[in-house]
């Protein structure tokens, strides 16, 4: 196996087959190995700087009824809730004085807020943080839409495209959402110009490791400035409830693999990673991830925001969040900067 990393590292993709063959030996010597390359390759372009991006959850409501997730449509026990303009500029207000310099405004998809709305948002927020950067991520809306909030000064989208096949995506999503608009959505955002971010979930329920394959193939074909990937962790109130969790190894694995595959990319250690294991952010970064996403949303909506059980951080402050990772981080050697920290393209031939 040592051979296809080396492979991978040094042409930066494999084949579905050669990537299959990896997903199916990931063993602690393999998985040591692999860290070893992937460290090195993110010391390379990143140092040991590490980015953070202060995460706002400003909506839980959603018109989707994904079947994994906790803030589906058809959960009737949720506890809904928006954040005002006026709030979401207090977080961003707090959020730039711990330091940070990007601001993800994250939450379901929720017609409550035009268009208008989002641009309005973004448009105040740029102005009054004009060296910040500004990252959506919600979901799927029309290339117009993408277009507007693109021209008030979003720089970033996050979508993940949760699974490159069609017939999986079926089995986690009911029939109105299909994998082909997903992915239209992507490729818009990109020809648009933003710094776009897709990703998936590891271990979600029927995933095989010829989806994983399909998963690694998509990315190098989109070639996206993030990939957030974490492991699938299931909700009390949805139809996967007794489904079992991704694994921490298999997740750290495919980080390793990412890191080799897009070199300069940026890739969080997630949320989910830090809730299935103590450490699981720490681990998250030593195998090749370059930044975390403290929470910035105000206390009292954290524990609403509960896309899965469990989540970690739901009663921290942001200031809490922000030194606590700041020291997680120093005890591994790496240290987290007061940066945008945008997607560089570089020469990969370097």
């Amino acid at each position: 196996m040592k051979a296809l990393i080396d492979r991978l590292y040094k042409e930066r993709t494999l084949s579905k087959e050669d990537f299959g063959l990896l997903l199916t030996h990931c063993t602690p010597e393999n998985s040591e190995y692999l860290f070893q390359l992937a460290q090195s390759v993110s010391k390379k372009y990143f140092g040991n700087r590490i980015y953070v991006r202060g995460l706002i959850e400003f909506t839980n409501y959603c018109r989707n009824d994904c079947y994994y997730c906790g803030i589906r449509r058809g959960n009737s026990r949720a506890q809904r809730y928006r954040l005002t303009k006026e709030e979401i500029l207090s977080c961003c207000e707090n959020g730039y004085e711990l330091g940070f310099r990007t601001f993800v405004l994250q939450g379901g998809e929720d017609p409550f807020y035009t268009d208008e709305d989002i641009a309005g948002l973004v448009s105040s927020i740029k102005k009054s943080y004009p060296d910040c950067a500004v990252t959506l991520s919600i979901g799927e809306k029309s290339r117009e839409a993408y277009q507007k909030y693109f021209e008030a000064g979003a720089d970033r989208y996050l979508l993940r495209h949760e699974t490159a096949n069609a017939a999986h995506y079926g089995k986690l999503h009911p029939q109105n959402q299909t994998l082909q608009n997903r992915m239209e959505c992507l490729w818009q955002l990109k020809e648009i110009g933003y710094q776009v971010g897709t990703g998936f979930m590891v271990g979600s329920p029927f995933q095989t490791v010829e989806n994983l394959a399909e998963d690694l193939l998509f990315i190098r074909q989109l070639q996206p400035a993030m990939v957030g990937i974490g492991p699938y962790i299931p909700h009390h109130d949805t139809p996967f409830a007794d489904q079992p969790a991704g694994s921490l190894e298999l997740t750290l694995f495919l980080i390793g693999i990412l890191r080799l595959m897009l070199p300069n990319a940026l890739i969080p250690a997630t949320t989910a990673l830090g809730t299935i294991h103590p450490n699981g952010r720490e681990k998250g970064i030593l195998a090749g991830a370059n930044v975390v996403m403290p929470n910035l949303s105000p206390v009292k909506v954290r524990k609403k925001y509960e896309l899965y059980d469990n989540k970690i951080c739901t009663g921290e402050e942001a200031a809490e969040c922000r030194f606590c990772l700041q020291n997680r981080m120093e005890s591994i050697g790496y240290r987290i900067v007061v940066d945008r920290g945008d997607f560089c393209p570089v020469n990969l031939n370097d």
